[in-house]
């Protein structure tokens, strides 16, 4: 079974509803680490040898993250500057990451429609990702569609539930190792375990 580590970046938690239930709706699950960046490393002074040997140590890398003016919380930047260095994770051979799995969990208040072509936020997520999937590409990961709950304030504490809900599931498949090819089909992850689960039901 794959190990999962989820690099958690939320500069305001303690005000997120979405992001609570999502995060507690992973308890029990032993295969995932949960390591919250923003608690470990207020000053963003990042342990560099201690988040390799983090991402050494599991399968499946998650970045969860609130979107924020269309890009992830600086200290996801910050974390990528120091750890993925070339010469560790890219270049001159040293691919330390290559063919581990990884891909986005992120929130939104906007929801779906409005990240689309024509939409008010003009993009959809998978294209405002470019820079991140890139990032990755250039480390010989592998890049899975990502995870995403959108209009986070219309949601209902049912909604919220079965949002958390679909995420466990999908970290539990994951685990797995599931065939690449039945997951990059779909635009996010949600789609996927909706179908898996529609064709897994009696």
């Amino acid at each position: 079974m794959n190990n999962i580590l989820i690099l958690f970046a939320h500069p305001r938690f303690e005000n997120s509803r979405t992001n609570r239930a999502l995060l507690a709706g992973l308890r029990g699950l032993e295969c995932v680490t949960l390591h919250d960046l923003y608690e470990q490393y207020p000053d963003f002074n990042i342990d560099v040898a201690r988040e390799r040997e983090l991402l050494l140590a599991h399968q499946v890398i998650v970045w969860h993250y609130p979107l924020y003016l269309y890009g992830p919380p600086a200290i996801i930047k910050q974390w990528m500057d120091l750890v993925l260095e070339h010469g560790w994770a890219h270049g001159q051979g040293s691919y330390n990451l290559e063919c581990k799995r990884i891909f986005m969990t992120i929130t939104t208040g906007g929801t779906r429609a409005s990240y689309a072509r024509g939409g008010f936020n003009r993009y959809t997520i998978p294209e405002l990702l470019y820079p991140l999937e890139q990032a990755t590409h250039l480390c010989r990961m592998d890049w899975l569609p990502p995870f995403v709950v959108q209009g986070t304030y219309r949601l209902t504490d049912g909604m919220l539930a079965d949002c958390a809900d679909q995420y466990r599931q999908i970290l539990l498949k994951l685990a797995q190792s599931p065939p690449l090819e039945q997951i990059r089909g779909y635009e996010f992850l949600n789609d996927w375990i909706s179908a898996l689960n529609r064709k897994e039901a009696p």
